[in-house]
């Protein structure tokens, strides 16, 4: 299945891109949010504490085959619709300003969308042999 394939290599790509941002400029990432790091740097923990963990779930998408790859996959989906989830109730209190808090939504819906796509291919797992006797 080509599709599913694809799409979890591109999440797992997103994911590891975003993660080594989250640890490496984290300040960068939230100029983007909006906010002012000259005056406000506490975002930088939060953002180095889910970056590692993101390369991490990104790398399992690349590496991890059968029973363990279904599973990654399907967490995959749960993590983003969560994210999702998160960046849409974000937007509506205005915790973030509009456009930033439509562009993490918008961004959050393409990786549950790709998400759903690799765990819905991804269910065409490989019979497990029996030995012949």
């Amino acid at each position: 299945m080509v599709l599913p394939d694809i799409a979890r290599k591109v999440l797992a790509t997103i994911r590891i891109l975003n993660g080594a941002a989250g640890l490496l400029i984290p300040e960068k990432l939230l100029g983007r949010l909006g906010v002012d790091t000259a005056t406000d740097r506490s975002g930088t923990y939060p953002f180095r504490m889910f970056g590692i963990r993101t390369v991490l779930i990104g790398l399992d998408l690349l590496l991890l085959t059968g029973d363990e790859l279904r599973r990654a996959e399907k967490l995959a989906v749960l993590i983003h619709a969560a994210d999702t989830a998160s960046a849409t109730v974000t937007t509506v209190r205005n915790d973030l300003p509009r456009k930033q808090g439509l562009t993490a939504v918008a961004i959050s819906a393409v990786n549950t969308g790709l998400a759903v796509i690799a765990w819905r291919g991804g269910r065409h797992v490989e019979p497990r042999r029996t030995a012949v006797h």
